[in-house]
């Protein structure tokens, strides 16, 4: 049984911190973060890795990694006897080695693992990003090009591109220069309006990535990371090609969600890229049946709305929300909103624009709006959130400059 399409392996990085989602990931790793209502960040990659039948897959965990694991375990089994798996690989201390000090020491950690399945390419993807990909498409490409790495690109704003890591191309979308972080972002040569942006999702031909990896091992001053050390070393020495993620093409996918992908790295592109999926025509389709998100299932009742006492207003109601099984509206109204799996809104309560993690309860006559809140929080009676960000913040909220309040399993609600 070889590995996926040309030989390819693939290897998620799922290691993140995520500290500009914090207090969400003070117990879960980023790629553990819910999203849109019943999955997790990580099975966006683990998605497009399956339907590109790349089904030989090792998952690299480090950071409060028991939440993602227990995911995995639960939703990501392979058929072993068709030679597939997914692999899930923490970080541990012994025989010399110690936490991953980055991306490039994770790989080069793993090396002796990936060589056992003898692989021609090694797919390397991130796990926090929004997007449908067919991977084989960047794998052809990679092919025909003759390249020794490829990068997924993404054309983003100019004046956007600053926060993330861009590539400078020639004419034949050649890498001449990988940039992190740029104060002056280089123009893409077809479209001067923006700048090629890395997705954090490559392909590397296996002797190039032990290669490359041997040497960052080697250097003492080297911060061991793909896009700060590793590729700004070697875009001059090697062919390093920029794929456009633009050109790529999912069955199901309208043209209007060509080229969709977010970075959910801080709070507010989390709540934004929440809010893409409640709109009538939203930005990003859940409901691709030729490309289904896959996840862990379990098996809630199916979603309860009761009520209908509009006399004194207490109605069950969700407009323009995402409500998965297990959910209760009881009596209370809510718009704009994603909920995680048995939350359950009581009577009088209006939450609007905001996200709950599973198990959220919100007692009577709440007003909640802009806000998200964790896993099993339990909002008493009469509690306004989203209105006064001092006043949230007095009641230990975490408020982001964007205006999200986030509410956390140690704010306390007690009565001052």
């Amino acid at each position: 049984m070889i590995a996926g399409p040309h030989g390819t392996v693939a290897i998620v990085l799922a290691g993140g911190e995520g500290k500009r989602l914090f207090p969400l990931t003070r117990r879960r790793a980023k790629p553990a973060m819910p999203f849109a209502g019943q999955y997790r960040l990580i099975d966006f990659v683990l998605t497009n890795l399956v339907h590109s039948n790349l089904l030989r897959i090792h998952v690299l965990t480090q950071y409060e990694s028991y939440s993602l694991i227990r995911h995995l375990s639960r939703g990501w089994n392979f058929s072993a006897h068709l030679g597939q798996y997914c692999e899930v690989i923490p970080a541990a201390v012994g025989e010399g080695r110690g936490w991953y000090q980055g991306s490039a020491d994770a790989l080069y950690q793993n090396l002796e693992r990936l060589g056992r399945d003898a692989p021609r390419i090694v797919a390397v993807f991130g796990a926090d990003h929004i997007y449908r990909m067919d991977i084989e498409e960047m794998i052809v490409e990679h092919v025909e090009s003759r390249a020794d790495i490829s990068i997924s690109v993404v054309p983003q704003p100019i004046e956007e591109a600053h926060q993330l890591g861009c590539v400078e191309v020639d004419e034949n979308m050649r890498v001449r220069r990988f940039l992190e972080k740029p104060a002056s972002p280089p123009a893409f040569p077809g479209d001067p309006g923006k700048s090629l942006v890395s997705m954090g999702n490559y392909l590397f031909n296996y002797d190039v990535l032990c290669r490359v990896l041997e040497d960052d091992h080697a250097d003492p001053k080297s911060r061991h990371d793909l896009g700060g050390d590793v590729f700004p070393r070697f875009y001059e020495k090697l062919h390093i090609h920029a794929y456009n993620f633009l050109n790529n093409r999912v069955p199901g996918t309208r043209d209007s969600e060509v080229g969709y992908w977010r970075d959910v790295g801080t709070i507010g592109s989390y709540w934004r890229a929440s809010m893409d999926l409640v709109s009538v025509t939203p930005a990003f389709n859940m409901y691709n049946e030729d490309w289904p998100i896959l996840t862990a299932r379990v098996d809630y009742p199916p979603a309860k709305f009761v009520f209908a006492d509009r006399e004194s207003n207490r109605m069950g109601i969700a407009t323009d929300s995402l409500v998965p099984n297990g959910c209760i509206i009881s009596g209370g109204h809510i718009d704009r909103c994603v909920l995680g799996p048995r939350v359950r809104i009581n009577s009088y309560s209006t939450v609007s624009e905001s996200v709950l993690f599973e198990g959220v309860e919100v007692g009577r006559h709440c007003r909640i709006r802009r806000a998200i809140v964790d896993k099993r929080v339990k909002i008493p009676a009469n509690t306004v959130i989203g209105y006064d960000p001092e006043g949230d913040r007095a009641r230990g909220i975490v408020v982001c400059p964007e205006g999200i309040s986030v509410v956390s399993t140690d704010v306390d609600f007690a009565p001052s």
